[in-house]
């Protein structure tokens, strides 16, 4: 049986900060790819495979990771709607 907090943990390891890339934004395993930058292509409509043939270094995990991280910080975001 899979441990979702283990699994977790385990895919968020694979994003990384490094201050000379991208000016420390989240990146993937240390690579010139930021976390945004996926989500921007699967946003698009990209699918998983399609990015992973264009960049044939990613992992599906890579792009798992990425997923998970938007999550968690939605997850702790809060947003007011002002009535008019």
């Amino acid at each position: 049986m899979r441990c979702p907090v283990t699994d977790d943990r385990d895919l968020l390891e694979r994003i990384t900060f490094n201050p000379e890339i991208f000016g420390g934004k989240p990146i993937i395993r240390g690579h010139r790819i930021a976390v945004e930058h996926v989500l921007a292509m699967l946003a698009a409509g990209d699918s998983i495979e399609t990015i992973l043939e264009g960049y044939p270094w990613l992992e599906r995990d890579d792009i798992l990771a990425c997923l998970l991280y938007a999550r968690r910080l939605v997850g702790r975001e809060r947003v007011e709607l002002k009535s008019a």
